[in-house]
Order: structure tokens, then sequence, then C-alpha cells
């Protein structure tokens, strides 16, 4: 087997583009990238979930249950 050739990608690549056609793909390609820049974005926002506080350090986060039943 080994590894595919420039060719076998070709042959995928005209069968994804007749498949899909162009404007498909360029809409999910666009789509795609709108993603991954909100992505970037909400992590920018996100960086420091650690603060500060009088020396302390603040991990901020919820505990959704605290109960455990052992039946």
């Amino acid at each position: 087997m080994g590894s595919f050739s420039i060719w076998h990608w070709l042959i995928v690549l005209l069968v994804v583009v007749l498949v899909f056609g162009t404007k498909k793909l360029r809409n999910i390609g666009s789509d795609l990238g709108g993603a991954v820049k909100g992505f970037r974005d909400g992590m920018k926002e996100d960086a420091s979930p650690v603060q500060l506080r009088n020396g302390e350090q603040v991990i901020d986060g919820g505990v959704k249950n605290t109960t455990h039943s052992n039946a």
C-alpha cells in the first residue's frame, strides 16, 4: 500500500468537487473560517480563569452536585 501519490489526491479532489460543487465548498470553507475565528476570539476573552484577590488565587467555576447517595 504505502502513501498516496499526487494522482490519488487529485482524483479525490475531483470527486469532491463533482459531488458538492465549488459554490458549496466555498461556503463550507467560509463557515469553517468564521467558526475558527469565533473560537479564537472566545479563547482570548477567557484567557485568565485564575484571579488574584488579596494574594490568594481564586479559580472561577461552579459545582453541579455536591451530594452523593450510596444506596
